[in-house]
């Protein structure tokens, strides 16, 4: 039997709306991980520079699998699938579901289709939601539209879930709420680590307000919008114009310069973002009929003591209590003694992606 089957090295890609990570890792080695920003492009010039980047940095690695991360999968139930052309091809069809993610998602399995001959399996974001419950899938629109909720972050979500054993071991399989709060932000209910409610809805630009995603919007807003532009137009609004970028009037989609900045509107984005998440988090609690634990993760869940101390102000009333001193070391458990748990955990979607790429392996061997 191959043992390189059996034991991989694993080239996990996680290309994201600003920014491209990868890890490698090695069947005989370390871990090695590499962060590259990516700025905007409407040629996707700076991805492909990125990409060129990594490639230079594991110039001498032999990959065994390529992991991609894909933030829409559709309706498939697969947490992962073999990048073969008729997946590429239906891939490509659904591209309008995140189009600010999926062409890069493509794009990369494309450039690394070309610097390596090695299978490569797409890994859906989407998976982790597939069996939400109706009464969350559902949306209030003639079911002949096909159009429901799908969800995202979903490989961030079964890693934090996949912690709560030994984070929260009485309280993991109870309700949960996990927050996953970066470029990108949504929230989701958990019950038995299972996805049963969760804020991003068809697209990934609904729910929580994010640094150039608005959330959720009024649909007369976006009627009213569609008057004014055509839709190329407002899809690049609706994109890459709103959220943090717009609340601050265009000072900064970043939460780490927001913060730090001296002026009236930078504070009333960040006041603005962490109210909505407050409310979005009350939501979830009381659609559950309260919840037994919050769980912070991303990149401004995991480093910002600010914005976790200001979205924890105004729920005290769910016995959630911020111990401030534990906050502002970032320890895992950042709640008060007398307080329903509060954890704060590094999410890892490329382990994840991992993960799956040696069951790939070992299915096919």
């Amino acid at each position: 039997m191959d043992m390189g089957k059996l034991n991989p090295t694993v080239l996990a890609i996680n290309a994201g709306s600003s920014s491209l990570k990868a890890s490698l890792f090695r069947a005989n080695g370390p871990r090695q991980d590499f962060r590259y920003h990516v700025q905007a492009s409407a040629d996707d010039h700076h991805l492909k520079l990125a990409y060129n980047q990594l490639f230079k940095d594991i110039e001498h690695a032999s990959v065994d699998i390529i992991a991609h991360r894909f933030v829409h999968g559709g309706d498939i139930p697969e947490d992962y699938r073999h990048l073969d052309n008729e997946e590429l091809l239906r891939l490509k069809n659904i591209t309008p579901l995140a189009p600010l993610h999926l062409p890069a998602n493509l794009l990369g399995a494309e450039i690394c289709a070309t610097h390596f001959d090695s299978p490569q399996i797409a890994c859906f974001d989407t998976a982790f939601h597939h069996q939400l419950p109706d009464i969350a899938k559902r949306l209030p629109i003639p079911s002949a539209e096909n159009i429901h909720r799908y969800g995202f972050h979903g490989i961030s979500y079964a890693y934090l879930v996949s912690q709560l054993p030994s984070m929260i071991p009485h309280r993991a399989n109870q309700k949960v709420i996990l927050a996953h709060l970066g470029s990108g932000s949504s929230l989701c209910l958990t019950i038995d680590c299972k996805s049963v409610d969760t804020t991003m809805g068809y697209t990934p630009c609904g729910g929580i307000p994010m640094a150039t995603r608005s959330g959720d919007l009024d649909p007369g807003v976006m009627i009213e919008l569609s008057k004014r532009y055509d839709s190329v137009s407002l899809s690049d609004m609706v994109n890459h114009k709103m959220g943090l970028i717009s609340l601050s009037n265009g000072e900064s989609s970043d939460m780490s310069e927001l913060i730090v900045s001296k002026t009236e509107i930078a504070q009333f984005a960040v006041d603005y973002f962490c109210y909505q998440i407050t409310g979005a988090i009350g939501s979830l609690a009381a659609k559950a009929g309260g919840i037994d634990g919050l769980v912070f993760s991303g990149g401004i869940g995991e480093h910002s003591p600010i914005i976790r101390a200001k979205i924890c102000e105004s729920l005290n009333f769910l016995n959630l209590k911020i111990e401030h001193h534990l906050n502002l070391e970032n320890a895992q458990l950042i709640s008060m003694a007398e307080s329903l748990p509060i954890c704060r955990i590094a999410t890892d979607e490329e382990l994840m992606m991992f993960n799956y790429a040696k069951e790939y392996m070992h299915v096919i061997s």
